[in-house]
Protein backbone atom coordinates (compact mmCIF):
# COMPACT_ATOMS: atom_id res chain seq x y z
CA UNK A 1 0.00 0.00 0.00
CA UNK A 2 2.76 2.24 0.94
CA UNK A 3 4.66 1.75 -2.30
CA UNK A 4 1.37 2.42 -4.34
CA UNK A 5 0.59 5.79 -2.74
CA UNK A 6 4.45 6.68 -3.80
CA UNK A 7 3.95 5.77 -6.71
CA UNK A 8 0.41 7.61 -7.10
CA UNK A 9 2.22 10.92 -5.73
CA UNK A 10 4.73 10.92 -8.39
CA UNK A 11 2.58 10.02 -10.89
CA UNK A 12 0.29 12.70 -9.95
CA UNK A 13 3.27 15.07 -10.00
CA UNK A 14 4.38 14.23 -13.17
CA UNK A 15 1.31 14.98 -14.46
CA UNK A 16 1.73 18.73 -12.87
CA UNK A 17 5.02 19.09 -14.25
CA UNK A 18 4.06 18.01 -18.00
CA UNK A 19 1.04 20.94 -17.86
CA UNK A 20 1.43 23.46 -19.85
CA UNK A 21 2.61 26.84 -19.19
CA UNK A 22 -0.03 29.43 -19.24
CA UNK A 23 -0.68 31.38 -22.28
CA UNK A 24 0.97 35.21 -21.74
CA UNK A 25 -2.07 37.27 -20.92
CA UNK A 26 -2.97 40.26 -23.95
CA UNK A 27 -0.67 43.66 -22.98
CA UNK A 28 -0.97 47.34 -23.88
CA UNK A 29 2.09 48.26 -26.42
CA UNK A 30 3.50 50.89 -26.28
CA UNK A 31 6.08 52.69 -29.31
CA UNK A 32 8.17 55.87 -29.81
CA UNK A 33 7.05 57.54 -33.21
CA UNK A 34 10.00 59.95 -34.64
CA UNK A 35 8.77 63.38 -36.07
CA UNK A 36 10.24 64.10 -39.62
CA UNK A 37 9.92 67.44 -41.60
CA UNK A 38 10.53 67.69 -45.54
CA UNK A 39 8.89 70.69 -46.48
CA UNK A 40 10.42 74.37 -47.42
CA UNK A 41 6.70 76.24 -47.74
CA UNK A 42 3.51 75.98 -46.45
CA UNK A 43 2.17 75.77 -49.97
CA UNK A 44 3.69 72.02 -49.99
CA UNK A 45 1.75 71.14 -46.48
CA UNK A 46 -1.31 72.63 -48.72
CA UNK A 47 -0.77 70.84 -51.69
CA UNK A 48 -0.28 67.23 -50.09
CA UNK A 49 -3.34 68.01 -48.38
CA UNK A 50 -5.24 69.24 -50.90
CA UNK A 51 -4.11 66.35 -52.78
CA UNK A 52 -4.91 63.96 -49.77
CA UNK A 53 -8.65 65.75 -49.78
CA UNK A 54 -9.31 64.73 -53.62
CA UNK A 55 -8.77 60.98 -53.17
CA UNK A 56 -10.67 60.86 -49.83
CA UNK A 57 -13.63 62.38 -52.39
CA UNK A 58 -12.56 59.77 -54.88
CA UNK A 59 -11.81 56.20 -53.79
CA UNK A 60 -12.91 54.70 -57.05
CA UNK A 61 -9.79 53.49 -58.86
CA UNK A 62 -9.65 53.07 -62.47
CA UNK A 63 -9.38 49.50 -62.09
CA UNK A 64 -10.26 48.52 -58.33
CA UNK A 65 -13.07 49.70 -56.23
CA UNK A 66 -11.88 51.22 -53.01
CA UNK A 67 -8.50 51.55 -54.41
CA UNK A 68 -7.31 54.78 -52.90
CA UNK A 69 -7.08 56.02 -48.73
CA UNK A 70 -5.44 59.45 -49.74
CA UNK A 71 -2.41 61.04 -50.02
CA UNK A 72 0.21 59.85 -47.72
CA UNK A 73 3.63 61.82 -48.51
CA UNK A 74 6.38 62.86 -46.25
CA UNK A 75 6.69 65.74 -48.75
CA UNK A 76 5.61 67.59 -45.54
CA UNK A 77 5.31 66.57 -42.05
CA UNK A 78 5.01 62.75 -40.43
CA UNK A 79 5.55 60.64 -37.62
CA UNK A 80 7.06 57.33 -38.32
CA UNK A 81 8.14 54.79 -36.34
CA UNK A 82 10.87 51.51 -36.79
CA UNK A 83 8.84 48.10 -37.85
CA UNK A 84 10.39 45.16 -38.13
CA UNK A 85 9.44 43.02 -41.39
CA UNK A 86 11.27 39.44 -41.80
CA UNK A 87 13.88 40.54 -39.49
CA UNK A 88 14.72 43.29 -41.45
CA UNK A 89 13.91 47.14 -40.28
CA UNK A 90 12.44 49.89 -42.34
CA UNK A 91 10.93 53.44 -41.66
CA UNK A 92 7.25 53.53 -42.28
CA UNK A 93 5.16 56.18 -41.93
CA UNK A 94 2.38 55.96 -39.34
CA UNK A 95 -0.91 56.35 -41.16
CA UNK A 96 -5.07 56.24 -39.57
CA UNK A 97 -6.04 57.13 -43.06
CA UNK A 98 -5.39 53.92 -45.26
CA UNK A 99 -4.73 50.27 -44.14
CA UNK A 100 -2.12 48.73 -46.12
CA UNK A 101 1.31 48.00 -44.51
CA UNK A 102 4.12 47.55 -47.20
CA UNK A 103 7.74 48.80 -47.66
CA UNK A 104 10.19 48.87 -50.45
CA UNK A 105 10.37 52.79 -51.41
CA UNK A 106 13.70 52.87 -50.15
CA UNK A 107 15.12 49.63 -49.46
CA UNK A 108 14.32 46.44 -51.47
CA UNK A 109 11.53 44.52 -49.51
CA UNK A 110 11.62 40.71 -50.51
CA UNK A 111 10.56 38.01 -48.75
CA UNK A 112 12.76 36.63 -45.59
CA UNK A 113 13.28 32.51 -45.26
CA UNK A 114 9.75 32.63 -43.06
CA UNK A 115 7.78 34.77 -45.69
CA UNK A 116 6.04 33.56 -48.83
CA UNK A 117 5.31 35.23 -52.10
CA UNK A 118 1.48 34.73 -52.47
CA UNK A 119 1.52 35.60 -56.21
CA UNK A 120 -0.81 38.60 -55.68
CA UNK A 121 -0.20 42.36 -56.87
CA UNK A 122 -1.00 45.14 -55.03
CA UNK A 123 -1.43 48.63 -55.71
CA UNK A 124 -2.61 51.92 -54.01
CA UNK A 125 -2.66 55.17 -54.95
CA UNK A 126 -2.33 57.75 -52.56
CA UNK A 127 -3.10 61.17 -54.49
CA UNK A 128 0.64 62.73 -54.13
CA UNK A 129 2.60 59.17 -53.50
CA UNK A 130 1.50 55.65 -54.52
CA UNK A 131 3.17 52.24 -54.62
CA UNK A 132 2.11 49.16 -57.11
CA UNK A 133 3.50 45.71 -56.75
CA UNK A 134 3.70 42.09 -55.50
CA UNK A 135 2.36 41.07 -52.03
CA UNK A 136 3.66 38.09 -50.02
CA UNK A 137 3.42 37.72 -46.05
CA UNK A 138 6.32 37.31 -43.60
CA UNK A 139 6.93 37.75 -39.47
CA UNK A 140 6.47 41.26 -38.65
CA UNK A 141 7.40 42.52 -35.56
CA UNK A 142 6.23 46.25 -33.50
CA UNK A 143 6.29 47.30 -30.30
CA UNK A 144 7.88 43.71 -28.84
CA UNK A 145 4.99 42.08 -30.76
CA UNK A 146 5.14 39.69 -34.03
CA UNK A 147 2.35 38.81 -36.12
CA UNK A 148 3.30 35.37 -38.45
CA UNK A 149 1.97 35.50 -41.94
CA UNK A 150 1.20 39.55 -42.32
CA UNK A 151 0.02 40.54 -45.76
CA UNK A 152 2.97 42.97 -46.83
CA UNK A 153 3.05 45.10 -50.05
CA UNK A 154 6.36 44.72 -51.67
CA UNK A 155 6.70 47.91 -54.23
CA UNK A 156 8.43 47.60 -57.38
CA UNK A 157 7.72 50.57 -57.80
CA UNK A 158 6.56 54.25 -55.78
CA UNK A 159 6.52 57.64 -56.22
CA UNK A 160 6.05 60.96 -53.59
CA UNK A 161 8.09 58.95 -50.89
CA UNK A 162 11.34 60.50 -49.58
CA UNK A 163 13.46 59.36 -46.77
CA UNK A 164 11.24 56.65 -45.46
CA UNK A 165 10.42 52.55 -46.66
CA UNK A 166 6.57 52.88 -46.39
CA UNK A 167 3.75 52.67 -44.54
CA UNK A 168 1.86 50.87 -41.79
CA UNK A 169 -1.63 51.38 -42.07
CA UNK A 170 -4.13 51.48 -38.87
CA UNK A 171 -7.22 52.86 -41.20
CA UNK A 172 -10.21 50.92 -41.24
CA UNK A 173 -9.43 47.46 -43.02
CA UNK A 174 -12.32 48.64 -45.22
CA UNK A 175 -9.81 50.51 -46.68
CA UNK A 176 -7.82 47.43 -48.03
CA UNK A 177 -11.30 46.39 -50.31
CA UNK A 178 -9.61 46.14 -53.91
CA UNK A 179 -6.15 46.96 -53.22
CA UNK A 180 -4.61 43.30 -53.43
CA UNK A 181 -5.62 41.03 -56.63
CA UNK A 182 -7.77 37.84 -55.51
CA UNK A 183 -8.57 38.86 -52.23
CA UNK A 184 -11.38 41.29 -50.96
CA UNK A 185 -10.13 42.77 -47.58
CA UNK A 186 -7.06 42.07 -46.06
CA UNK A 187 -6.62 42.10 -42.13
CA UNK A 188 -4.56 44.95 -40.88
CA UNK A 189 -1.80 44.73 -38.20
CA UNK A 190 -3.47 45.69 -35.40
CA UNK A 191 -6.19 43.38 -36.55
CA UNK A 192 -3.95 40.21 -36.34
CA UNK A 193 -2.48 41.49 -33.31
CA UNK A 194 -6.32 41.32 -31.85
CA UNK A 195 -7.29 38.21 -33.31
CA UNK A 196 -4.22 36.38 -31.64
CA UNK A 197 -4.76 37.87 -28.28
CA UNK A 198 -1.52 39.67 -28.51
CA UNK A 199 -3.58 42.81 -27.37
CA UNK A 200 -6.81 43.11 -24.93
CA UNK A 201 -8.53 45.03 -27.67
CA UNK A 202 -8.74 46.23 -30.74
CA UNK A 203 -7.87 50.10 -29.57
CA UNK A 204 -4.98 52.62 -30.72
CA UNK A 205 -3.61 55.61 -28.73
CA UNK A 206 -2.45 57.96 -30.22
CA UNK A 207 0.31 60.95 -29.02
CA UNK A 208 1.66 63.55 -30.82
CA UNK A 209 3.28 66.69 -29.35
CA UNK A 210 3.88 70.09 -30.90
CA UNK A 211 7.61 70.40 -31.99
CA UNK A 212 9.14 74.16 -30.83
CA UNK A 213 11.97 75.80 -33.28
CA UNK A 214 13.10 74.34 -36.68
CA UNK A 215 14.52 70.49 -35.84
CA UNK A 216 13.44 68.42 -38.19
CA UNK A 217 13.56 64.81 -36.68
CA UNK A 218 12.75 64.62 -32.97
CA UNK A 219 11.30 61.41 -31.31
CA UNK A 220 8.23 63.54 -29.69
CA UNK A 221 5.20 61.17 -30.50
CA UNK A 222 3.97 57.49 -28.78
CA UNK A 223 1.90 55.09 -30.58
CA UNK A 224 -0.43 52.60 -27.70
CA UNK A 225 -1.59 49.20 -29.61
CA UNK A 226 -4.12 47.57 -26.87
CA UNK A 227 -5.37 50.35 -24.67
CA UNK A 228 -4.33 53.85 -23.64
CA UNK A 229 -1.24 55.33 -21.90
CA UNK A 230 -2.59 57.57 -19.13
CA UNK A 231 0.41 59.32 -18.61
CA UNK A 232 0.21 60.84 -22.24
CA UNK A 233 -3.32 62.57 -20.83
CA UNK A 234 -5.15 64.56 -18.07
CA UNK A 235 -8.78 63.98 -17.18
CA UNK A 236 -10.55 61.82 -18.77
CA UNK A 237 -11.25 60.79 -22.32
CA UNK A 238 -14.24 62.04 -23.99
CA UNK A 239 -15.65 59.43 -26.55
CA UNK A 240 -18.01 59.81 -29.84
CA UNK A 241 -19.21 57.41 -32.34
CA UNK A 242 -17.28 56.77 -35.55
CA UNK A 243 -19.15 57.76 -38.27
CA UNK A 244 -21.98 55.08 -40.04
CA UNK A 245 -22.95 57.24 -43.29
CA UNK A 246 -21.49 59.62 -45.40
CA UNK A 247 -18.13 59.58 -47.59
CA UNK A 248 -16.15 60.04 -44.17
CA UNK A 249 -17.88 57.19 -42.54
CA UNK A 250 -15.16 54.57 -44.43
CA UNK A 251 -12.21 56.28 -42.55
CA UNK A 252 -12.27 57.41 -38.94
CA UNK A 253 -15.03 59.76 -38.95
CA UNK A 254 -16.60 61.92 -36.94
CA UNK A 255 -19.31 64.78 -36.74
CA UNK A 256 -17.94 68.56 -34.82
CA UNK A 257 -21.67 69.61 -34.03
CA UNK A 258 -20.23 73.13 -33.72
CA UNK A 259 -17.18 75.23 -34.52
CA UNK A 260 -16.63 78.37 -32.92
CA UNK A 261 -14.30 81.29 -32.26
CA UNK A 262 -14.61 82.96 -28.99
CA UNK A 263 -18.35 83.89 -28.82
CA UNK A 264 -18.97 83.48 -32.32
CA UNK A 265 -20.58 79.91 -33.81
CA UNK A 266 -19.16 79.68 -37.46
CA UNK A 267 -21.06 75.96 -38.34
CA UNK A 268 -20.68 72.42 -38.11
CA UNK A 269 -19.42 69.63 -40.48
CA UNK A 270 -18.56 65.59 -40.68
CA UNK A 271 -14.77 64.51 -41.28
CA UNK A 272 -12.30 62.27 -41.11
CA UNK A 273 -9.57 62.54 -37.88
CA UNK A 274 -6.41 62.07 -39.52
CA UNK A 275 -2.71 61.37 -38.32
CA UNK A 276 -1.40 61.58 -42.32
CA UNK A 277 -2.58 64.92 -42.68
CA UNK A 278 -0.40 68.14 -41.40
CA UNK A 279 -2.87 71.30 -41.46
CA UNK A 280 -6.88 71.15 -39.96
CA UNK A 281 -8.85 71.53 -43.14
CA UNK A 282 -12.75 72.86 -42.63
CA UNK A 283 -15.63 73.09 -44.64
CA UNK A 284 -15.55 76.47 -46.70
CA UNK A 285 -18.59 78.28 -45.22
CA UNK A 286 -16.84 77.37 -41.36
CA UNK A 287 -13.42 78.83 -42.87
CA UNK A 288 -15.22 81.79 -44.19
CA UNK A 289 -17.02 82.45 -41.15
CA UNK A 290 -13.69 81.95 -39.27
CA UNK A 291 -11.89 84.41 -41.09
CA UNK A 292 -14.43 87.01 -41.10
CA UNK A 293 -14.80 86.93 -37.03
CA UNK A 294 -10.92 86.40 -36.09
CA UNK A 295 -10.16 89.86 -39.11
CA UNK A 296 -8.00 87.23 -41.05
CA UNK A 297 -7.43 86.57 -45.30
CA UNK A 298 -5.99 83.70 -46.87
CA UNK A 299 -2.39 84.59 -47.75
CA UNK A 300 -1.25 85.41 -51.13
CA UNK A 301 1.72 83.04 -50.78
CA UNK A 302 1.35 80.85 -47.43
CA UNK A 303 -2.24 79.58 -48.94
CA UNK A 304 -3.08 80.09 -44.59
CA UNK A 305 -5.30 82.60 -42.82
CA UNK A 306 -3.27 85.37 -42.26
CA UNK A 307 -2.92 88.47 -39.70
CA UNK A 308 -1.58 91.87 -39.31
CA UNK A 309 -2.42 91.65 -35.73
CA UNK A 310 -2.59 88.45 -33.58
CA UNK A 311 -5.64 87.14 -33.18
CA UNK A 312 -6.61 86.35 -29.74
CA UNK A 313 -9.66 83.87 -29.27
CA UNK A 314 -9.94 80.55 -28.85
CA UNK A 315 -10.94 78.39 -31.60
CA UNK A 316 -13.42 75.33 -30.67
CA UNK A 317 -14.83 72.25 -31.52
CA UNK A 318 -17.89 70.96 -30.03
CA UNK A 319 -18.41 66.85 -30.64
CA UNK A 320 -21.51 66.08 -28.95
CA UNK A 321 -21.48 67.65 -25.36
CA UNK A 322 -17.88 67.96 -25.53
CA UNK A 323 -16.28 71.29 -26.26
CA UNK A 324 -12.28 71.10 -26.91
CA UNK A 325 -10.70 74.11 -27.36
CA UNK A 326 -7.01 75.61 -29.40
CA UNK A 327 -5.46 78.26 -28.25
CA UNK A 328 -3.81 80.88 -30.29
CA UNK A 329 -0.31 79.63 -29.29
CA UNK A 330 -1.74 76.06 -30.53
CA UNK A 331 -3.48 77.58 -33.48
CA UNK A 332 -0.80 79.59 -34.99
CA UNK A 333 2.39 79.05 -36.54
CA UNK A 334 5.18 79.52 -34.45
CA UNK A 335 7.12 82.79 -35.27
CA UNK A 336 10.58 80.62 -34.96
CA UNK A 337 9.67 77.78 -37.76
CA UNK A 338 8.53 81.03 -40.31
CA UNK A 339 12.26 80.48 -42.06
CA UNK A 340 11.61 77.06 -41.99
CA UNK A 341 8.41 77.23 -44.33
CA UNK A 342 9.40 80.06 -46.26
CA UNK A 343 6.72 82.66 -44.44
CA UNK A 344 7.24 86.17 -44.49
CA UNK A 345 7.79 87.81 -40.65
CA UNK A 346 6.00 91.12 -39.75
CA UNK A 347 2.86 88.75 -39.66
CA UNK A 348 0.86 85.78 -37.97
CA UNK A 349 -0.61 82.50 -39.85
CA UNK A 350 -2.76 79.97 -38.57
CA UNK A 351 -2.93 76.07 -39.10
CA UNK A 352 -6.30 76.29 -40.64
CA UNK A 353 -7.03 75.59 -44.63
CA UNK A 354 -9.90 75.45 -46.86
CA UNK A 355 -11.15 72.20 -47.36
CA UNK A 356 -13.96 73.20 -49.70
CA UNK A 357 -17.81 72.98 -49.78
CA UNK A 358 -18.68 69.19 -50.79
CA UNK A 359 -18.01 65.58 -50.15
CA UNK A 360 -15.31 65.36 -47.51
CA UNK A 361 -13.77 68.85 -46.82
CA UNK A 362 -12.60 68.25 -42.60
CA UNK A 363 -9.85 67.25 -42.19
CA UNK A 364 -9.12 66.79 -37.73
CA UNK A 365 -4.68 66.40 -38.63
CA UNK A 366 -1.56 66.87 -36.88
CA UNK A 367 -1.89 70.28 -36.02
CA UNK A 368 -4.90 69.64 -33.23
CA UNK A 369 -3.64 66.06 -32.59
CA UNK A 370 -0.70 67.58 -30.87
CA UNK A 371 -2.40 68.93 -28.30
CA UNK A 372 -5.03 66.24 -27.99
CA UNK A 373 -4.53 62.40 -26.87
CA UNK A 374 -6.63 60.46 -29.48
CA UNK A 375 -7.94 57.63 -29.03
CA UNK A 376 -9.47 55.04 -32.40
CA UNK A 377 -11.23 52.03 -30.90
CA UNK A 378 -12.37 49.73 -33.49
CA UNK A 379 -14.03 47.55 -31.13
CA UNK A 380 -16.44 50.00 -29.87
CA UNK A 381 -16.47 51.69 -33.30
CA UNK A 382 -15.92 55.22 -31.57
CA UNK A 383 -12.94 57.94 -31.22
CA UNK A 384 -11.60 59.38 -27.84
CA UNK A 385 -10.10 62.44 -27.04
CA UNK A 386 -8.57 63.72 -23.98
CA UNK A 387 -6.21 67.03 -22.91
CA UNK A 388 -2.32 65.74 -24.24
CA UNK A 389 0.35 66.38 -21.60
Amino acid sequence: MHTFTSLSVLAAAAVVAAAPAPAASPKVISVPLTLIKNVESTSGLLAAGERRLAKFNNRVGSLKPRQSSGAVTNEDVSYVAEVNIGGTGYTLIVDTGSSNTWCGAQNACEPSSSGQSTGNSVSVDYGSGSFSGTEYTDNVSFGGETVDGQSIGSASTSSGFSGVDGIIGFGPVDLTEGTVSNTNEVPTFMNNLYSQGSIPTEVLGVSFRPEPGSSTDSTNGELTLGGTDPSKYSGSISYHPKLTSGEASAYWGIAVNKFSYGGSSLGSGNGIVDTGTTLIYLPTSVYNAFLKASGGTTGSQSGLPTYSKAPTQNFYFTFGSTTLSLTPSQYLVPQDQYSEFGLASGKYYAWFANGGSSGVNLIIGQKFLENYYAVFDTTNQRIGFATGV
